[in-house]
């Protein structure tokens, strides 16, 4: 039997969510602040009702969530021996934590957005390929399917356009199959190409780490600011929080070290300049402003029609 659409799907792990909670009424609660509208009071919530997308992927979801599970499920003994001081003891809690950074690279609100936007770059240049290469076909096809006699250039660009919304690959894109079959291919090349970088486990001098709803960030600090959300092979490092008191980045060697607290801000900056809605914390740590403050001045930034040039501020 098919497995049932899964319509609630995590884009961030529930295992890293669980990280950032204290105890609550109810359960387990961590801080949401809406990026978007920083003005609105943050109240607490469960996990579950966090970091998720409904119908991330719309169509043979089931697939898709088992590929995440085979990292998801090995995630919790990797995270205690990181917290024990033993992260690189046994070589599979090196790969998992690992396979942790690119599952949510790939696994992510700005993959739908590079995805959304590729689909429609390649549909326009192929519209207008068709128009150049095969105008005489396109005013065949035309009178056969209409009836109708199309003279020039400007009548034909929208029935090339009809003919790419009638192609099986336009109709995939549509109903998400094309994005489930592109995601999953991602992953596992993303996580070929990642085979060779090493994992950096990193813990605060002082302060806590919060997470955003697209935690997996690309990054390249050889710049002031920062530059951030470059493609996979431009990156110097791609780093993801999985805890107030640690974060993960990949790099030339496995090490551990520690940050100091504008370093700490600054990867927090990160965090929020890279959401799509939220960022996450622990209750009581102390970030709320920081992170209100942070989304109020980019929000203004936007609203200037001058965003910062490439990223959050660097450390000083």
């Amino acid at each position: 039997m098919k497995a049932a659409h899964i319509s609630t799907q995590h884009l961030v792990s529930q295992v890293l969510l669980r990280e950032f909670t204290i105890p609550g009424p109810g359960g387990r609660k961590l801080l949401p602040v809406d990026v978007q509208n920083p003005e609105r009071h943050p109240k607490t919530t469960g996990p579950r009702a966090c970091g998720a997308a409904k119908d991330f992927i719309a169509v043979d979801s089931p697939t898709a969530e088992s590929l995440w599970n085979s990292v998801e499920t090995l995630a919790p003994d990797a995270l205690a021996a990181m917290k024990a001081g033993r992260p690189f003891d046994n070589p599979q809690h090196v790969e998992v934590l690992r396979d942790l950074v690119v599952l949510h690279y790939v696994r992510s609100h700005r993959y739908r957005s590079v995805h959304n936007k590729a689909f429609k770059t390649v549909s326009d240049k192929v519209r207008g390929m068709v128009v150049e290469r095969f105008p005489e076909a396109l005013r065949s096809e035309a009178l056969r399917q209409t009836g109708l006699h199309l003279p020039g250039p400007v009548s034909l660009g929208p029935f090339a356009e009809r003919l790419i919304t009638q192609s099986e690959v336009t109709q995939n894109f549509r109903n998400g199959r094309l994005f489930r079959d592109s995601i999953e291919d991602t992953f596992h090349k993303v996580r070929g190409m990642a085979a060779d970088w090493r994992v950096e486990v990193l813990t605060p001098e002082s302060g806590e780490f919060l997470i955003g709803d697209t935690p997996a960030v690309t990054l390249r600090a050889n710049a002031r600011p920062w530059s951030i959300n470059m493609a996979f092979g431009d990156a110097q490092t791609i780093i993801l929080p999985i805890g107030p008191k640690h974060l993960l980045a990949l790099g030339p060697n496995d090490l551990t070290g520690t940050l100091s607290q504008s370093a700490v801000d600054a990867l927090n900056g990160v965090q929020i300049h890279a959401a799509d809605r939220y960022v996450y914390m622990r209750p009581g740590s102390g970030l709320q402003t920081f992170a209100r403050n942070q989304a109020l001045r980019h929000k203004q930034a936007r609203q200037d029609q001058s965003p910062p040039a490439s990223g959050p501020p660097s450390p000083s």
